[in-house]
C-alpha cells in the first residue's frame, strides 16, 4: 500500500518553486547575453549588428529548447512533461521567427555592403563554409517547424512527426558549429568563450542525462519484465510489469512512463500509459485501452517478455496537496492514475467524478469503489453522450455534486476535450488555482 501524502497548508508549492527558479535562470542568461551583445563590438553596418543581437538570441533559445525536453527529474516531477513540452513549442515558434529575422538581416546587411541584391548574396555566403551552415540550419528548423503545425501534425502520424522533429537535433548541431567558426560569438572575448561554452556543454550534458544515461541505466538496473497480463473488460487490459530493486524506482501514484515492448512490436513504437496502481515496491501496473495497434495488442504479451521503461515522469501526484479534501475527476482511460492516487489517501473526505459513455465503458471501478469505501468517499459515474446534450462538467452541476467545491484539491484527468470543459468550470466557480491539478498523459 502507498503512503500517506502532506498537505501543505502554505509556502510555495513545488510547481511554483520550479517555475521561478527556471525563470531566473532564463533572466540571468538574458541580461549575460545582452551584456555581451553590447560589449562586444557593432558589425560592419547596422543592419549586421542587428542581426548579431538576433543571432545571439537565437543561440539562447536554441540552448532554452534543450532544457526544456531534457526529462530533467527535479524538474518534469514538479512542472510535469506537458507544461515543458507546451514550452518548448512556444519558444520553438520564438526561435522560427528570431533564426528568420537573424539570417534575413544578415543577407540584406552584407547587400549592403557590397551594393549587391539579397539573391546574389544570399549565393555568395552559402560559398562560406559558417555562413552554409548558418543556412542548413536555419532551413531545418523551418521544416521542423512546418511539420510542428497543428494543421499539418493532425495530418501525419506520431512516429513520422517525430522522426522529422528529431531533425531539430541536427539544426542544433550545424549552429553550433556555424558559432564556432564565426568568430564574434565564442571569440568576442574570454568571458563570452568561457560563458558559451559552458552554457552550450550544460545543455548537452543535461539533455545527454535525462534522455539517454538515466532510462539506459534504469533499464538495466531494474530489468523490467511481463509479470502478468489480465484483461479488464472487453477493450482494456492491464499489464503488470516486476523487476530488480522495484523499491528504489522513484514512482509516484499519479505518474506515468513511456513503454516498449520490443519482443511484441518494434522497438521504435512507444506509448505513455499511466500507472493504475500505487507502486508498491514490488510490481507496476500499467491498464490500457485497445484504442491503438500498440494498445489493442497489449492482451497478447507473453509472461517474461522485456520490457523498456522510460520514466516515471509527471507531476501529476499528491506532492502538490494544498487542501485535506479532494475531488478527483476522470474521464474514460483517465481513470487510471486517479485509482493509484486513491491509495495514497490517507484522510480527508475524497470524491471521484468518473465520465464514461455508459457503465460498460468503465474500467477499474470495482477498485475504485473499494479504495472509496475503505476511506468513506463517494462515486459519481457520470454516462451519457455530449452529443445527445448530457454536460455533466457545467459550474452548476459541478457544485450541485460536490458543494465545498472550492476547498478541495481538483486533479483532472480525461481527454481534452473533457479536462479543457472542467477547467473552464473550474475557473468559473472560483477554485483557486494552486488546488487545480491536471495533465495531459502524452508524448507531443
Amino acid at each position: 500500500m502507498a503512503t500517506g501524502y502532506r498537505v501543505r497548508r502554505g509556502g510555495v508549492l513545488p510547481r511554483v518553486a520550479a517555475q521561478r527558479a527556471l525563470w531566473t535562470f532564463v533572466i540571468v542568461n538574458v541580461v549575460v547575453v545582452e551584456a555581451l551583445f553590447l560589449t562586444g563590438g557593432t558589425g560592419k553596418n547596422g543592419t549586421l549588428t542587428t542581426a548579431k543581437f538576433f543571432g545571439l538570441h537565437a543561440a539562447l533559445l536554441m540552448l532554452f529548447q534543450l532544457l526544456l525536453v531534457a526529462r530533467l527529474p527535479w524538474l518534469d516531477r514538479r512542472i510535469g512533461m506537458d507544461r515543458l513540452t507546451v514550452w518548448h513549442r512556444r519558444v520553438g515558434f520564438t526561435l522560427l521567427w528570431t533564426v528568420l529575422t537573424h539570417a534575413a538581416l544578415v543577407v540584406l546587411g552584407y547587400a549592403r555592403l557590397d551594393g549587391a541584391s539579397m539573391p546574389a548574396t544570399l549565393l555568395a555566403l552559402s560559398g562560406v563554409p559558417a555562413s552554409l551552415l548558418g543556412i542548413l540550419a536555419a532551413a531545418v528548423v523551418v521544416l521542423v517547424a512546418a511539420v510542428s503545425t497543428r494543421y499539418l501534425r493532425r495530418r501525419l502520424r506520431y512516429e513520422t512527426w517525430h522522426a522529422l522533429h528529431l531533425l531539430l537535433y541536427l539544426a542544433i548541431g550545424l549552429s553550433f558549429v556555424h558559432q564556432l567558426l564565426e568568430t564574434t560569438t565564442f571569440g568576442a572575448s574570454g568571458f563570452a568563450w568561457f560563458y558559451w561554452w559552458a552554457l552550450w556543454l550544460l545543455a548537452f550534458g543535461a539533455l545527454v542525462f535525462g534522455r539517454v544515461a538515466v532510462p539506459v541505466w534504469r533499464n538495466a538496473y531494474h530489468r523490467f519484465r511481463v509479470a502478468a497480463v489480465v484483461p479488464e473488460s472487453d477493450t482494456a487490459v492491464s499489464v503488470y510489469v516486476t523487476g530488480r530493486h522495484l523499491d528504489r524506482l522513484p514512482a509516484r501514484a499519479g505518474q506515468f512512463s513511456v513503454w516498449r515492448f520490443p519482443g511484441h512490436h518494434h522497438w521504435w513504437l512507444a506509448n505513455p500509459f499511466s500507472l493504475s496502481a500505487a507502486p508498491d515496491g514490488r510490481s507496476l501496473r500499467l491498464t490500457a485501452r485497445a484504442v491503438g495497434r500498440t494498445s489493442a495488442g497489449l492482451r497478447h504479451l507473453a509472461v517474461g517478455t522485456r520490457v523498456f521503461m522510460e520514466g516515471p515522469y509527471g507531476a501529476f501526484t499528491s506532492l502538490h496537496r494544498t487542501r485535506p479534501g479532494a475531488l478527483l475527476i476522470a474521464g474514460g482511460v483517465g481513470i487510471t492514475p486517479i485509482r493509484a492516487l486513491l491509495e495514497e489517501h490517507t484522510a480527508g473526505d475524497v470524491v471521484v467524478l468518473y465520465r464514461v459513455r455508459s457503465a460498460q465503458d468503465a474500467v477499474l471501478t470495482g477498485e475504485v469503489r473499494e479504495l472509496l469505501a475503505a476511506r468513506g468517499g463517494r462515486l459519481h459515474l457520470l454516462t451519457g453522450r455530449t452529443a445527445a446534450g448530457t454536460r455533466p462538467f457545467e459550474p452548476d452541476h459541478l457544485r450541485a455534486l460536490v458543494t465545498d467545491i472550492t476547498e478541495r484539491d481538483v486533479y483532472v484527468c480525461g481527454p481534452p476535450a473533457m479536462t479543457s470543459a472542467v477547467l473552464g468550470a473550474l475557473r468559473t466557480l472560483k477554485v483557486p488555482h494552486r488546488q487545480v491539478h491536471a495533465e495531459k498523459f502524452s508524448l507531443a
